[in-house]
């Protein structure tokens, strides 16, 4: 059991969290990759998940190669495919607007830290109409290493005003699970569907099936 009252700062990561966008990434990448001759599959993208996107283009460009197509060039193609998906399909996994309206009650501030790009934390909390209960929402593209380095994660304790050690992380992947732990902050994992079952997520302090069975698992610690 995790006690909210424990902490300063509860900060989410952003894809598979608060929004079910890995099969939206997989679509992305899929067409993308198929555009430039990469018959790569969805399968094939489970080896990437929770990296930065420019560190995705640059394994698979090791790992397979193309041709007449830069690296950057196919990841400002498959950015600006999310964000029409996002726009197209865009809704927030259960018990999201619920977490965060008890986080926000109870007065814990609440931050964002994702290895997506701007332009894609933007889409998603428009599209979410989230926004405003965020008080500081970084994305590693700021940072020269993207997860599983803890810098995101440590930039946005800091831009909190707050000390990691009183923050708590929501992350669905392995890679977000080390960059949390790796910033001493304690980590809830929530794992998203699509990824195979995966024996190191225990490497989180605490898992739940979804957020909403989180969300009873907090509230048992804040209304007594």
């Amino acid at each position: 059991m995790i006690d909210l009252k424990k902490f300063d700062a509860v900060i989410f990561d952003m894809d598979g969290v608060l929004i079910d966008s890995e099969p939206l990434w997989k679509i992305a990448m899929e067409e993308v990759f198929a555009s430039v001759g990469c018959m790569l599959t969805r399968k094939d993208f489970q080896k990437t998940v929770g990296l930065r996107i420019d560190e995705v283009i640059e394994y698979w460009y090791n790992e397979v190669g193309w041709e007449n197509h830069s690296p950057k060039d196919v990841e400002q193609k498959i950015v600006q495919r999310m964000v029409e998906l996002i726009r197209e399909h865009g809704e927030p996994l259960p018990g999201v607007v619920e977490t965060i309206q008890h986080l926000e009650e109870i007065g814990l501030k609440i931050g964002l830290a994702t290895s997506s790009y701007n332009i894609l934390i933007d889409t998603v909390l428009d599209v979410l109409s989230i926004r405003e209960a965020f008080h500081v929402t970084h994305s590693a593209e700021n940072e020269e290493f993207g997860k599983p380095h803890p810098a995101v994660y440590l930039t946005v304790a800091k831009a909190l005003n707050v000390d990691p050690t009183s923050c708590l992380v929501i992350e669905d992947s392995l890679n977000g699970i080390i960059s949390g732990k790796a910033a001493r902050m304690q980590v809830i994992c929530i794992p998203e569907k699509t990824h195979h079952p995966e024996p190191k997520l225990m490497l989180a302090d605490i898992q739940f099936d979804d957020m909403n069975q989180m969300l009873e698992s907090f509230k048992t610690t804040t209304t007594k």
